[in-house]
C-alpha cells in the first residue's frame, strides 16, 4: 500500500513537538536564522564559555549506550506507520518518516541556540509497483519492473511484436519505424534506463524491455519521469538471447506487457542545521539520510548514519568551534539521493564556496561489516580536496587501530550531488547487500560469500541489526572529522568560486554513475 504524505497527520503518544512543523521555509543555504526568535546572544555568551574543539576531544563523548538509546527512539518511531503499513517504516510520506524529522528537530532545538535549524522542503517522486507480467514468444519472463516505470496503457496487458532496437538504443536514430505500436527490447549500456525508455516511448513503443549486457538480473530506475517514459522492464541477458537470435534469423516474435503501477509527486524535506558561531565562510558538512525504505524500518539503513550525526551534534554542543558545523538529514535518499541532490543543486555560487567539504555517512554498523572508504582520488577527477579527506579517513581508522578497505565513488551515497556541484566530499561506510570476500574476513571477521547487511532493505533492520563494536569505531571516527574540521582547515584546499570555463570543463567531464543511490540507473 502506498500512503501519500499528509502534512496535517497527527502524531500519536505526544511524542514529537507539533511546533517544528511551523518553522521557517529553508530557502538559501548557509543563510539560516535560529528557530524561536531571532536574538542569539544567549547562544553566543554560552558558547563562547565552552572549551575548544578537537578531533580527540569530541571522539571521547561518543558512548555505544547513547546511540543505542537513540536505535530505540528511532524504532519506536518507525512502528507510528504499522497502521498505515503494516509493519514498522520510515518511507518518505509515511508518519513514520514525518516523525523522524520531527524528532531530529525537537532533539536539536533543545542545545540552547547551539545551532540554527531549518527546513528545506522539496517535491519528491515516489512510486509503486502493484503488479506485473511479461510474456515473450512462449515463456514467462521473470522481468523487474524499472523502479518509476509508469503503467502499461490502462493499466491493462498489451499485446504487441517484439521488435529489437538497433545499437544500444541511446539515440533517436536507433528506434526504426517498425518499433512503433511495439514492445521494444533494448540493450543495456552507455546511457541511463530513462534515456533508453523515453526514446522508445518517442518510438511509439508501447513498453520497453531493457536486457542485461552481463550476468545475472537487471533491476534499476527510470529516474525523473519523463513525458514519452513507457512501461520498462529490466531482464536477464540469457533470457533475452534466445528471442535475439530469432529476430535476426527473421522470424517473428510476440509478447505481452503488463504492469500495474502509480508515480506520485509529494512533498518532503530535508533538515539542516548550522552552529551559531564558526566561521560561516569555512564550513564543514557532513550527512545522513532520515527515510528508509518501505519494506522495512531501516535501523542501519541510515539510522546507524543519521543517529550518529544526531548525537555528535548533541556533544559538539559541549565545544566551541573555529568553523562553522553543517549536519544535514536528507529525505528521499531512497528514492534517488532526492534531497541532497535538490540540496546541492540549488545551492548559489556563493554558498557553494562556503561548504568546503562534504562528508556522507550512510550505513555505519552492518553486522557482516567491512570498514570501508570511498576512494576518491585526484586522478579520477574528483573535487581537489576529496583525495585528502579519504588520507584522513585512512589515518583515522589506523589511529582506531582497525583495518580498512576502499569502495568506489559509484553513485551509491548522498555524496553525488556535492561532486557535481564541485564540492569535496567522501566518507565511510560498512556495506550494504555486497558479498563478503575471504580476503575480508581475513581484515574484519565475519562470513565470507554472505551480505555485509544481511536484512539490507528488508523488514529484519531493526534493533537486531546493528553491530555495536563497529558502530562505535565509526561513529568515534565521525566525531573525529567533525572535530578535525570545525577545529581547522589548516593544510586542506582552499574553495575558489569556479568559472564558467571550469563550470563547462566539469559538467562536460561529469561521472557516469552507475548508480543513483541504491538503484541501476544505467
Amino acid at each position: 500500500m502506498y500512503v501519500k504524505f499528509n502534512p496535517s497527520a497527527l502524531l500519536p503518544l505526544g511524542l514529537l513537538v507539533g511546533s517544528a512543523l511551523s518553522s521557517p521555509t529553508f530557502s538559501q543555504p548557509g543563510h539560516q536564522q535560529p528557530l524561536g526568535g531571532d536574538d542569539v546572544s544567549p547562544a553566543i555568551h554560552i558558547h563562547s564559555k565552552k572549551p575548544s574543539v578537537d578531533a580527540e576531544s569530541l571522539a571521547g563523548t561518543i558512548k555505544t549506550s547513547h546511540l543505542l538509546n537513540r536505535a530505540k527512539d528511532l524504532y519506536a518511531i518507525a512502528k507510528i506507520s504499522e497502521h498505515d503499513f503494516g509493519h514498522p517504516t520510515r518511507v518518505i510520506g509515511s508518519k513514520g518518516h514525518f516523525a523522524t524529522v520531527e524528532y531530529v528537530q525537537r532533539v536539536l532545538n533543545s542545545l540552547g541556540g547551539y545551532y540554527t535549524v531549518k527546513e528545506q522542503p522539496f517535491p519528491a517522486v515516489s512510486g509503486y509497483i502493484y503488479e506485473s507480467k511479461l510474456v515473450l514468444g512462449d515463456k514467462a519472463i521473470h522481468g523487474s519492473p524499472m523502479s518509476l516505470t509508469p503503467p502499461t496503457k490502462n493499466k491493462d496487458t498489451v499485446f504487441a511484436k517484439v521488435v529489437a532496437v538497433k545499437g544500444d538504443g541511446c539515440d533517436e536514430e536507433d528506434y526504426g519505424d517498425d518499433v512503433d505500436g511495439a514492445i521494444a527490447l533494448i540493450k543495456r549500456g552507455r546511457c541511463p534506463f530513462g534515456t533508453k525508455s523515453e526514446n522508445a516511448g518517442k518510438a511509439g513503443a508501447v513498453a520497453a524491455v531493457i536486457y542485461n549486457n552481463e550476468a545475472g538480473g537487471l533491476s534499476g530506475t527510470l529516474g525523473t519521469p519523463l513525458e514519452h517514459h513507457v512501461a520498462t522492464f529490466g531482464i536477464r541477458l540469457d533470457d533475452a538471447t534466445p528471442i535475439l537470435e530469432k529476430l535476426a534469423a527473421g522470424e517473428e516474435v510476440d509478447g505481452s506487457a503488463y504492469i500495474n503501477s502509480e508515480v506520485n509527486i509529494i512533498r518532503t524535506k530535508n533538515v539542516v542545521a548550522q552552529t551559531v558561531l564558526g566561521d560561516p565562510e569555512n564550513c564543514v558538512m557532513l550527512g545522513g539520510h532520515s527515510d528508509s525504505v518501505e519494506e522495512g524500518p531501516g535501523i542501519n539503513d541510515d539510522g546507524s548514519g543519521s543517529l550518529t550525526l544526531l548525537e555528535i551534534a548533541v556533544q559538539l554542543s559541549k565545544f566551541s568551534v573555529n568553523n562553522c558545523v553543517r549536519f544535514a538529514w536528507w529525505s528521499g535518499e531512497e528514492e534517488g539521493l532526492l534531497g541532497s541532490n535538490w540540496y546541492a543543486t540549488h545551492l548559489s555560487d556563493e554558498e557553494n564556496r562556503k561548504i568546503r567539504l562534504f562528508m556522507d555517512y550512510d550505513m555505519l554498523a552492518s553486522v557482516n561489516f567491512a570498514y570501508q572508504i570511498y576512494n576518491a582520488t585526484d586522478a579520477e577527477g574528483d573535487p581537489k580536496g576529496s583525495e585528502e579527506l579519504r588520507n584522513f579517513y585512512i589515518e583515522g581508522y589506523k589511529g582506531l587501530g582497525v583495518n580498512f578497505t576502499f569502495i568506489p565513488f559509484d553513485g551509491r551515497s548522498d555524496y553525488v550531488g556535492f561532486i557535481e556541484a564541485g564540492i569535496p566530499a567522501g566518507g565511510i561506510a560498512t556495506g550494504a547487500e555486497g558479498i563478503k570476500t575471504p580476503e575480508e574476513v581475513e581484515l574484519f571477521g565475519g562470513k565470507a560469500g554472505e551480505w555485509y547487511d544481511p536484512c539490507y532493505h528488508q523488514l529484519c533492520d531493526d534493533l537486531t541489526n546493528l553491530d555495536e563494536v563497529a558502530w562505535n569505531v565509526n561513529a568515534k571516527l565521525v566525531a573525529k572529522s567533525v572535530g578535525k574540521f570545525a577545529e581547522s582547515f589548516e593544510g586542506f584546499p582552499e574553495r575558489v568560486l569556479d568559472s564558467d570555463e571550469v563550470k563547462a570543463e566539469r559538467a562536460a567531464n561529469a561521472k557516469r554513475w552507475k548508480y543513483r543511490g541504491n538503484k541501476l540507473v544505467m
